[in-house]
């Protein structure tokens, strides 16, 4: 599987939300928008199936 330069980054910058979500104390807002970011860039990155 060959990605490009973009699709690194935002797979880098999935993963660190992903970890960020799991292990930080949140407020319910901050957790939300973490939430919905990760959903929009699996959508980007066409892992939502």
């Amino acid at each position: 599987m060959k990605i490009n330069c973009s699709e690194y980054r935002q797979t880098m910058l999935l993963l660190s939300l992903r970890n960020r979500l799991q292990g930080e104390h949140l407020a319910a807002a901050e957790r939300r928008q973490l939430e919905e970011e990760i959903r929009r860039l699996e959508s980007a990155l066409a892992l939502d199936d």
